[in-house]
Order: structure tokens, then C-alpha cells, then sequence
């Protein structure tokens, strides 16, 4: 298989490598590999880079955010409103927590969760609304916030796309009553495995957190209530640490490779989706290429750009209420995130990403006929 002269990604730790090897040598020398200094350092300097209070490690972003809806409260015989378009994970997450996904329709220009939709699906069984802050762009948190207001509604906010993102100026994890991110290698904050967190300033909360995701352990071998093993280990953790001072640098890299793109791609033959709020991360750079009759515009660009050598990724092809595996909850079509899913496609961008491979990427699109 030939490898692209310009790939999607890469994973390989760069100028973070003498840290991150450093990182791994001291958890080996230490002996400690779960629940220790690690993971405890990690939640005090994650909760400050994302300001709140408390952060919670977890095994993954999905655990995150199903913990953070037990720890809530939300079960068996409870809606929890979310978006139609995202990775499959947020809904299996609130199916995870007993209660059943509601999905809404999404604001076609932003491409996350729209606030109109969410009030028209709240019903007297909604319990929550967990908004995705997609591709690393905030949702409407002011309009979300007063529909979950007027319904007595908690939030949980999906960031595993949108670490250092804000909304208005307010950082993303800290508008409802949890936050949960995911640490997956192709993250912004990525590790060199599976992790998660949540992050919450109720104090309550996050305690209640702390039990659950350890077996719902007050101490050793005693259980006060059914939770689940889901820890952030200390390697992840450590690794995790290695690369947090340099988040910052990488998020500003990511906003320039983007502002590049967007005005390399003036006047070429796709939809670029509008930076809704200045504080977008850019976890994924999308443009869209919209069916037109039988065309599929899409897999032509995709294949055109293949053979160009650029690797591209489409985030995400199948609606989630279309997903097999949501089947049981009785899903709403959602028309416009299934356009969406029809028409996005995934160009590269990532910290390592040159100016030049950047130029090239933005001409081949433009070739595109």
C-alpha cells in the first residue's frame, strides 16, 4: 500500500518526544501504574487548563460522559437530547447511563446541535441535554442554556473534540454541570492510548465521580453504590502531562493552519463552514461538497485529492439515528445532519502540518472540477 505523500495525521510524538519518553521512563522507575501521583497531578493541572475546579480521569471520553450522567442521577426511564451528528460514541454513552437518546437536528451553517430543535424534542421524560461541540466549534451554548433554564435540564457538554475551546469567551466543560473530554491519540490533547475526564466545579459531583468510575469504592474493598473500572492509568497520565504545556501553542497552530485554509479555498468548488466563535480549536478542518443529482461530489473530490497523494477522512458518513444500534430508541430522522453526513469531508490539518503541504492541499482542491 502506498503511504500519501500528505497524511490525514501523525501520531508520532515530534517535538514532545524527549517528554513524553521521559514521561514513560518515570512511571516504569516509579512501579505505580493506576490511581497514583500521576493521574492525581494530571487532574489538577487538566482542571486548571480548562477552568474549572475539578477534573475526574476516566478510561475514555465515552465513560465520561456516561459517568457524568449517573453521577446526575439520569437512568432507566430518562431522555437526554443530543445531536445527530457526531461520533456514534456521545449516544451509546447515554444508552451506557440506562436512559434513552433523544436526537436533534442540527444548525446547518454551524453544524452542531441546533437550540430550536432541542426545545421541540424536549418532553416531560428529558432529563438532560448533552450538546457536542463539534469539530473543535463551540455549540450554541447561550440558546442551549435557556432552553435547559426554562425545562429544568442539566447539561453535559461532549468536548472530547474541543479541548481549550471556548464559547462566547467561556470555556467549554464549564457552561452546564459537567464536561466530559477524551484523550484518544488523534485529539488535540492526545494520548498514546484510550483516556478521558470530566470536568465540573460542583465539588458534590465530582466526588460522587470519583466513586463511580473506581467500582463506587468510599475506600478499599468497600462499595457504596454499583459503579464501574473505568480509571485513567498512570502512563496515560503522565504522557498527558508531558504534552498539556504545550497545548496552547499546538490550538494556535491549528486556528492559523485553518485561517490559511480558509482563505487558500476562496473561490474553489466546496462549502467551507463558517468559524462560528473565535474560540474554535480546529480539532478537524471540514469542507463540504454537497450531492448534486445522482453525483457524488464527495467521493469525487476524495478521490481526486487520493490521487494527488492527500489523505482525507470523512467525520462523519451515517447520521447516528440512522445507526443500527440505535434502532431500539425509536430515532427521529434528523434531514439536515443527514445531508451533512452526505456532503463533509475531513482535510488535513494537525500542529505538524507545513505551510507548504497546506498550499498543496488547497490547489489540489482547487483543481477539482
Amino acid at each position: 500500500m502506498t503511504c500519501p505523500s500528505i497524511p490525514f495525521t501523525s501520531l508520532v510524538p515530534r517535538e514532545d518526544a524527549a517528554d513524553v519518553r521521559a514521561a514513560i521512563d518515570r512511571v516504569v522507575a516509579s512501579g505505580w501504574f493506576v490511581l497514583g501521583p500521576e493521574v492525581d497531578a494530571f487532574e489538577t493541572e487538566f482542571a486548571a487548563a480548562s477552568g474549572a475546579a475539578r477534573a475526574v480521569g476516566t478510561g475514555n471520553g465515552t465513560d465520561a460522559i456516561a459517568l457524568a450522567l449517573r453521577a446526575l442521577g439520569i437512568g432507566p426511564g430518562d431522555e437526554v437530547i443530543t445531536t445527530a451528528l457526531s461520533a456514534a460514541y456521545t449516544a451509546l454513552a447515554v444508552l451506557m447511563a440506562g436512559a434513552r437518546p433523544v436526537f436533534a437536528d442540527i444548525a446547518p451553517a454551524r453544524l452542531t446541535i441546533d437550540p430550536e430543535a432541542v426545545s421541540a424534542a424536549v418532553t416531560p421524560r428529558t432529563r438532560a441535554i448533552v450538546p457536542v461541540h463539534l469539530y473543535g466549534q463551540a455549540a450554541d451554548m447561550d440558546a442551549i442554556a435557556r432552553v435547559a433554564s426554562r425545562h429544568h435540564l442539566a447539561i453535559v457538554e461532549d468536548c472530547c473534540q474541543a479541548h481549550l475551546a471556548t464559547a462566547r469567551g467561556r470555556a467549554v466543560g464549564t457552561m452546564g454541570a459537567a464536561g466530559a473530554f477524551s484523550f484518544y491519540p488523534t485529539k488535540n490533547l492526545g494520548a498514546l492510548g484510550d483516556g478521558g475526564a470530566i470536568v465540573t466545579s460542583d465539588r458534590q459531583l465530582a466526588d460522587r465521580l470519583v466513586r463511580l468510575r473506581n467500582g463506587g469504592q468510599t475506600d478499599r474493598y468497600r462499595h457504596q453504590e454499583p459503579g464501574v473500572n473505568s480509571r485513567l492509568d498512570e502512563m496515560q497520565a503522565a504522557i498527558l502531562r508531558a504534552r498539556l504545556p504545550r497545548l496552547a501553542a499546538w490550538t494556535e497552530r491549528r486556528r492559523s493552519l485553518a485561517g490559511a485554509y480558509r482563505t487558500a479555498l476562496a473561490g474553489a468548488r466546496v462549502e467551507v463552514p463558517p468559524a462560528a466563535d473565535p474560540g474554535h480549536v480546529y480539532h478537524l478542518f471540514v469542507v463540504q461538497a454537497p450531492r448534486r443529482g445522482g453525483d457524488d461530489r464527495r467521493a469525487a473530490l476524495q478521490q481526486h485529492l487520493k490521487a494527488q497523494g492527500i489523505e482525507t477522512l470523512v467525520h462523519y458518513p451515517i447520521p447516528i439515528p440512522r445507526q443500527p444500534a440505535m434502532a431500539g430508541s425509536g430515532p427521529a430522522d434528523c434531514p439536515r445532519a443527514a445531508a451533512a453526513c452526505d456532503a463533509v469531508l475531513s482535510l488535513p490539518l494537525h500542529p505538524g502540518l507545513t505551510d507548504g503541504e497546506l498550499a498543496d492541499v488547497a490547489a489540489a482542491v482547487h483543481e477539482f472540477q
